[in-house]
């Protein structure tokens, strides 16, 4: 099944990870919509690759927003579909903090309702989508790549919303690809390590020269153009489903 053959929904597109991704499957000749809210990123980056990529205001938290971008991606050509990349939120806390008080619940809850729910959300509108196209002649309709982080694995000290949504997300993966395994929709997850994005860039070479201290081989950063490269290759490989796999050079996470 090949990209150029469907239209791709990515959310969080506009920027680092989902614009990477963006740019892959665009070049690969697949239609695609920009599923984000960041508006003039968005607006020039659909504009920067033609008419077959669309930017659509989205809200992966919203079931109309999400519902209406699908809706979008279907007037594009054949949905079939799916990456979910979006993030912009977050919170760095211990259960107990240095006063001796809880961690906040409203912190916990954004998160969560962000990186779970949200990408939830994508998965089961988009794919109610994706199942009603005709599959091709090995049964196929079509896939969703989700985006988890190796912080699902070994979170670090002051992580702990933001590892247990990641870790929601891993744990979604086997079942929504059993769940839809009929339906002829397979579902994968990346999990990145610490990824070289323009948000990361922000702390500067130094603070990017010790968190590539810690990755064994290649020794630096992740690149979005790496994470592209193998949510295109999971697209396009219709035995790979119900997997997380890994993108991090070796790194495992220390406790800070």
């Amino acid at each position: 099944m090949a990209l150029a053959d469907g239209v791709v929904l990515v959310t969080g597109g506009a920027g680092g990870l989902g614009e990477a991704a963006v740019r892959r499957v665009a070049v690969a000749g697949a239609a695609v919509v920009i599923a984000d809210l960041a508006d003039d990123k968005a607006e020039k980056l659909a504009a920067d690759l033609g008419d077959r990529v669309r930017y659509v205001r989205t809200d992966v938290t919203d079931e109309a927003s999400v519902a209406n971008a699908v809706a979008e991606a279907g007037k594009l050509g054949t949905f079939r579909y799916a990456v979910v990349a979006h993030g912009g939120f977050g919170v760095a806390e211990k259960v107990v903090q240095r006063d001796g008080s809880p961690s906040s619940l409203d912190g916990f809850t954004k998160t969560i309702d962000l990186y779970l729910t949200g990408t939830y959300n994508v998965l089961r509108i988009a794919s109610a989508a994706i199942a009603k196209t005709e599959p091709d002649g090995d049964g196929q309709r079509g896939a969703v790549v989700t985006t988890a982080s190796i912080a699902a694995f070994e979170g670090q000290i002051g992580q702990i919303a933001y590892s247990a949504a990641k870790a929601g997300v891993v744990g979604m993966t086997i079942v929504a690809a059993r769940d839809l395994g009929s339906l002829g929709i397979r579902v994968v997850t990346v999990a990145p390590g610490t990824m070289r994005t323009p948000i990361m860039e922000r702390v500067g070479e130094e603070a990017l020269a010790k968190f590539a201290a810690n990755i064994p081989n290649p020794k630096r950063l992740g690149k979005p153009e790496e994470y592209a490269g193998l949510v295109a290759h999971i697209l396009e490989n219709p035995y790979l489903n119900g997997e997380t796999i890994r993108l991090d050079g070796a790194q495992r996470f220390t406790p800070r």
